[in-house]
Order: C-alpha cells, then structure tokens, then sequence
C-alpha cells in the first residue's frame, strides 16, 4: 500500500487544473459508478456540460458551449497560449457553434430559444451583436443544433433537434430562406471543401442525409449507426467519419459513392453491447490518424485511417470523464470533458458549503450563486490538452484505459461470486429463485433515510426521514441486509428511470435532460416517451422477452395507465396507477394485491415484476396537500405490506425483491451525491447482515439477470458487482411482519410560510417537473426548521493507486 499522505498530495495536485506529468498516471480516480479516470494532458477549466468546441478557421481560437442545468456559458480561448481569453454567459444555448471564415464573428445556438447568437471578436472578447431569430420561443418547439457557415454566399444552414428540420438563411438580411424537413432529430451538419454538399447527421433516423446547397434539395440519404452524431471531414472532403453513439462504431462514408465503405469499432472489446457511447471525432493534421470520444468509456479511441476500407486500432488514450467533443488544433488533441476531473470532492463533510465555495445554479432566466450543492449542475467539465502520442506512449495510455475499465466480454458470460450460491456466476447455472420483483422509488439518498441506522455509515445530521417515519424500511435494512455503500448510476429521474430499467442512459438523454432541468424548455423524455431517448436493445422487460421469462410491470413505464413501449403491451396492469402523488402507495399496494391475487390463482405470476412506489418524491408544502412525512410514511407502510404479504404467500421462498431509489438527485449524503437507499429481502437473502460492498444501479439488474438466466444488455450491467454477498446458499423461510404508521398517513400542510410559498409553484404532476434544488431545501426546512442550514449534496472522490504490472 503507497503512503496515505502521498496518495492525498498526488490526489490534491490531481484536482488542481494545472500542467500534468507522468507521475499524474501513477494514481486512479474511482468514480461512483465504479469505472474509473486517468486523464492525461495539460487541464483546464470548462462550464457545466461542455457539448461542443470549434477551431477558427486561422487557427488562433477555440471556443466551447457549455450547455448544463446551472449556468451556460461560451468560452473563448487562445489556441497557441493555450489559455482563456473570455467567457460570456448565455441565457439559453445548445450545442450549435461555428466560426465565420473572416475569424470575426462566432454564431452559437441560443437553444429553446430558438435562434442563433451572433458573437463579435474584438480584442479577443465575445460581443454580443444580434441574433437570427428561426421562430417563436419554447413552448414552441424547435430548437437548432449544429450549424454551418457558407461565407461566400452569405448563407447559414441550422439543423434542428424539436422539429426535425434544415433551416436555410440569408446572413444578409438574417431572415429564413427555407425550411427542409430531415425525417428525425437533427445533430451536426458539415459543408464540404467545395461548399456545395452539406452533411447532416440525423440523429434520429439513423441516416447521413446528404443536401445540395446549389439545387437546394437532398441527393442522398446513406444509412449508419445507431444515433449518428458528430461528423469529421477528410481535408479533401472525399471520406466523412460519422459517430454512432448506440453502435460504439464510426461509419466511413466515401462521398463520392454516398455509402458506407467501412465501420470501425470504437469500444475497448469486440461485439461488445451498448455502453461506449461514441460521441465525438477528429481527424490529424495529415489525416491519416483519427481520434474517437468514447463518452461513457472515459477515453479516446486511435485508429489508423490512412487507408480508408482498411483502417487499423492503435489504441486508447485516457480522457475525463464523459468527453463530448474531441479536437485537433495543430499537433494537439483538445478533448472537452462533459463531467470534469473528478466526483467534487467536499472537503467538510457533512456541514453546508462555505461562501467560498458558492457554486452556480440556475431559476428560470436569471443565474445567481447559491450556496448549495446541486448534483444536476455539480459536475464541471475540463479540457484536455495533449500532444499527439508517440507509439509507446499510446501503449502505456492504452494499459491505463484498460485498468480503468470494470468491463471485459468475458463478464458477458461469467460473472464474480460462489458457484453454490443462489446468484448463479454463468448464465447456465440456475438459481433456486424463481419470482424476481423489482420496487422502484423516488430521488432520496442514503443519510435522508438511513442515516441514523446503527452499523452503517450514515451521518445522523442529515436524517430526514428516520425509523420513526419510515420504520418498515429500517426493520427491511436491519432484518435482512444493510446495503451503505451504493450508488446509483444516474444524475435525476430523467435519466434514472433508464438506468433502472436498461443499465444505460443514451447519449440524446444525457445531453438534453439538463436544458429542461434548467428551466430552458424541453420535455421530460426518458421512460420510454420518446424514440431516440430509448436503448438500442430496449429495457428489461425487452430482454425478458428475448430470452423467454414471463413478466408485467406495475406502474413502471406505463403512465396514465398505458404501457409506454411495445413490449409492455398485454404485460402490465391495467388498472394500477403509475406516477401521481395525488394517489397513496398504499392504494397502489392494494391495486397490486388484487392482480398478484388474480395471478396466483391461476399460477400465472411472472417471473419478473417491475412496481412502482414513487411517494417518497412527495408534494413539498404547499398548502392542503398531503405532508412531506405523511407521503414518506405511506410510502414506507406500502413497501412493508407488501414484503409483508409476499412473505406470507406460497412462492415467498423461490422469491428475491430488489427495491432502490430511481435516483438520489439533490438529496445530502456525507459520502457522495450519488450514494442512495437499496434493500433486497426474499428467502434465500441473508438476515441481520451488513453488506459494505460497493453496489450501483446496475448492480442490481446484473443481480436480477444472473438470477433469471439473461445476458447482461450493456457494457455497465456486464462490468457490475453481483450482490451475491448477500444471499445464503439455504433459505430462511421466515417472513416479515408489516410495522403500522406511526404518524397520520393523511397529515396535511397547514403552515402557511415562505416554505410553503415556494411549494404553491412546484408542479408535482410528472418526475422532476419541479425545480428540486429548491424542493429539497423545502423538504429541508420542513423537518430541521430554519435554524439548520440547508447543507446540499456531498461527493466523495474516490482515490487508488494504480497497480503496478507485478500487482497484475
């Protein structure tokens, strides 16, 4: 073991964004979803979700769009000095950025604002000059996304992402000349060397479509990957580089055939599934070497691309974590990485931040700094900044990138555990558990619930909802398994929701969710609502249905008492009802009672069962609504009746139920902002057991399909810890006594107050619809009163040492 303070120094100097040397690579930081960072190169700073950076045409400037839930900026910097030379907020602003060719002018996308930003340089300062308005504003539904420059004859092409759309406009006079629909979301769009062929990458039809800027009209449309994104030119403009996100590959389109002559796979294993999220590409200098964003890998892939049809992987290069755009200025890669360095750690533990650490957050229009921690506008991003790497330096980045990766195919197949365990290690193997059922919460962490609960590591100070509100859910933790050390993949319930239920959140989610998170327009698309935002293999239940296992979902995926994808047709309840604080858990507990009931009688329960139980998001305080103790406590007295009743029925010992929070979002956790509550109890679960090992999200599903006999779906999933730790190889048949509320389940509020005031404006009706900074500090103040400082969101960084090649 290294010396603890060296590992600390190294890991402070780390933080820092300065130079980086070679003894940088000597440390690892573990993120929270168990993959790990080494990033290499010169760092620096960037804004909140860095998604695009553009070169001037002569070379001098960089600029960057940051298009996160705080605050959204555009940043300029200095190509040669490598340094920040300005930075402009911008109200609202998505991904769309491009240079003029005279170098004086940078048009950016002003978002669901629905129009572009016109930026004058002067003296290596941003002006806002004016803006092209493209239509009215959100609710208006548009919003452009990449954008070109024809200088020479003054036009602008703008692809949008709402209405699916290439918008053509006179630069002159700044009005639109022509509208094309594009068939899908639109992305990126590229002008060739002879300005007469525009490429768009439509994002959700899974095509290049190909536009003739003379005849005004497409010519081609050549098929490609799976949420084709960013594109990169050839010099001479004979071969475009497409990114597929859900392929892990780049297609190569000869542009004189207008075909796909090659597919190159991004990811660090061949075949592997769904999970790089390959986002981003550049070509060298000389165009013989291409480097490709691998955004959920945390690296960037190298090929050999000197003979295009015949190109060769050279290797991987460690970057930050989740890079979105990849650029080549000069002999240097610059890589802006979407989540920053490192997790943020907060070097004082559970107390609130102080006023030196004020950090950014966003209310409607207007930026203000808060002294709160918010994980969805908490993780910064940060440029990379290195030279190209010499053959034996790409060897030595390619190990690294490989240490940092839980994933290998091998895990496809085998899994960590006992072989004599219930959990089975293969997929062959069988398991004495029959009946899965899969419980699905709302947005609370760990030290919220579980803090005061002896032998975890909670801190008593940010309990909100201890034992005496949610005592079914403490004896659920002390009677079976206390699970302290997990954390769920996810940053809030727009992305939560698809992490639960398919082990991945798309690249469409993770770049959209915080503009509407932000207040800046946009709709809530995740839970199967829309296309593009869905997994390229589906969710779990399209798994069950692959592979043959029987299964229903009981509010999960089916609003309005509708399934929202096809693969819940005919396998869902019709009568139960999905997200609605207005309805008890309680009364969902008893909707499911009489299907599982009806089931029973029939020997026709499922073997999977996905169920709802969302009351712990509660209303806040506004006023005549149900209180946030009473939700809290209904929905612990729902959780408990129904183990308690599953544990009296027949099939209790052939049983396993795995219960977790979607996300853990802005809830305070001493540990982490990602550490939330789980519980897991069944027959062959162990009793009065504390499990330390660190679990996620995709723990469980990993958990879940080694039970049921299924392939993992993604590279996350594949790469999890089981939680076989804690199951027995015998059962225990005894069951579990339901503990009655200890409060009046229909409290409502009355106190009329600023608290309460906050809470009349909050719209309760949908996850997440609702400010949730400023709903959790409600909840706060609402148990601890206004004399306890609301402390925000803690996260851990998680720090080892590299092994060495004798430790391998």
């Amino acid at each position: 073991m290294k010396n603890f303070s060296i590992i600390i120094a190294l890991f402070l100097y780390f933080n820092c964004f300065a130079q980086t040397s070679d003894s940088l690579n000597k440390i690892r930081l573990r993120l929270p979803n168990g993959w790990s960072i080494t990033p290499v190169g010169k760092r620096l700073p960037l804004g909140d979700l860095p998604l695009n950076m553009v070169v001037s045409p002569d070379k001098r400037l960089v600029a960057v769009t940051n298009n996160g839930q705080s605050v959204q900026t555009l940043q300029l910097f200095d190509a040669r000095k490598e340094k920040q030379l300005d930075w402009v907020e911008v109200g609202k602003a998505w991904y769309g950025l491009a240079f003029s060719g005279d170098n004086k002018y940078l048009y950016a996308s002003g978002g669901n604002d629905n129009c572009i930003l016109r930026y004058h340089i002067v003296n290596n300062k941003l002006e806002l000059k004016d803006s092209i308005q493209l239509g009215k504003r959100w609710p208006n539904k548009l919003s452009p996304a990449g954008i070109a420059i024809d200088d020479a004859k003054q036009q602008l092409y703008v692809i949008t992402k709402e209405n699916n759309s290439l918008y053509v406009v006179d630069l002159k006079t700044r009005k639109v000349q022509n509208v094309f629909p594009l068939g899908g979301e639109g992305y990126c769009c590229l002008l060739s060397s002879t300005r007469q062929q525009l490429f768009i990458s439509c994002w959700g039809c899974d095509k290049v479509l190909v536009f003739d800027t003379e005849k005004g009209k497409f010519t081609a449309s050549i098929p490609v990957g799976d949420n084709p994104n960013e594109m990169v030119l050839s010099a001479d403009g004979h071969y475009l580089f497409v990114c597929n996100a859900n392929d892990n590959s780049v297609s190569v389109i000869d542009t004189k055939l207008d075909k796909v002559i090659e597919t190159l796979n991004a990811a660090l294993y061949p075949g592997a599934p769904s999970g790089s999220t390959t986002n981003a590409v550049a070509l060298s200098q000389k165009g013989k070497t291409l480097y490709v964003a691998n955004a959920d890998n945390n690296c960037i892939a190298v090929f050999d691309v000197s003979t295009p049809g015949r190109s060769m992987s050279k290797g991987y290069i460690p970057s930050g974590w989740y890079p979105t755009s990849i650029k080549m200025v000069g002999d240097k890669i610059w890589i802006a990485n979407g989540k920053g360095f490192s997790s943020m750690a907060n070097p004082h533990g559970p107390n609130p931040v102080s006023s030196k650490e004020k950090v950014w957050r966003h209310e409607g229009d207007t930026a203000q700094q808060k002294g709160v921690q918010y994980i969805a506008g908490l993780f910064k991003g940060g440029l990379t900044i290195l030279p190209a790497p010499s053959a034996w330096q790409l060897g030595e980045y390619t190990k690294a990138v490989y240490g940092n990766t839980p994933y290998n195919n091998k895990k496809e197949t085998m899994a960590e555990g006992d072989v004599h365990n219930p959990v089975p290690t293969s997929l062959h193997q069988g398991s004495p558990i029959k009946y899965v059922f899969y419980v699905i919460k709302e947005n609370r962490t760990y030290d919220q619930v579980l803090g005061d609960m002896p032998g975890g590591n909670g801190d008593t100070s940010l309990v909100l909802f201890g034992q005496h509100i949610t005592p079914n859910l403490h004896a659920l933790a002390s009677k079976f398994v206390l699970l302290d050390n997990f954390y769920v993949d996810a940053e809030v319930s727009a992305d939560g929701h698809n992490w639960s239920m398919g082990a991945y959140a798309t690249d469409y989610l993770e770049k959209t969710w915080p503009t509407s998170y932000g207040k800046r327009g946009g709709n809530y698309d995740a839970e199967g609502n829309r296309a593009i935002a869905n997994n390229k293999a589906g969710f779990i239940w399209d798994h069950c249905k692959k592979y043959g296992i029987s299964y229903r979902t009981y509010g999960e995926f089916a609003d309005d008492y509708n399934p929202n994808i096809k693969s819940l047709t005919g396998h869902y309840c019709p009568y139960y009802t999905g997200f609605n604080t207005s309805v008890m858990d309680t009364t969902r507990f008893y909707q499911w009672k009489r299907d599982f009931d009806s089931l029973m009688a029939i020997h026709a329960v499922p073997q999977f069962n996905t169920v709802r139980f969302g009351n712990d998001h509660t209303s806040g305080l506004k006023l005549g609504a149900k209180s946030p103790f009473a939700m809290v406590a209904d929905n612990d007295l729902a959780v408990g009746m129904f183990i308690d009743y599953l544990s009296k029925s027949s099939i209790w010992k052939e049983t396993a139920v795995f219960i977790l929070e979607d996300d853990a979002q802005n809830g305070a956790d001493h540990v982490d902002a990602h550490r939330s509550t789980a519980y897991i109890a069944g027959g062959f679960v162990k009793r009065n057991f504390i499990d330390h090992t660190p679990y996620t999200t995709t723990s469980v599903l990993r958990t879940i399909e080694l039970i049921l006999g299924m392939p993992p779906m993604t590279q996350y999933d594949a790469a999890a810890t089981p939680m076989w730790r804690s199951f027995n190889t015998t059962a225990d048949t005894s069951g579990f006594t339901m503990i009655p509320a200890t409060i009046d389940l229909l409290q409502k509020n009355l106190v009329r107050n600023k608290w309460q005031q906050r809470s009349e404006t909050f719209n309760v009706t949908k996850e997440d619809a609702i400010p949730d900074l400023e709903f959790n500090e409600v909840l706060w103040h609402a148990v601890k009163g206004d004399a306890v400082p609301f402390p925000g969101p803690r996260h851990a960084a998680f720090v080892q040492p590299l092994q060495s090649e004798e430790d391998d």
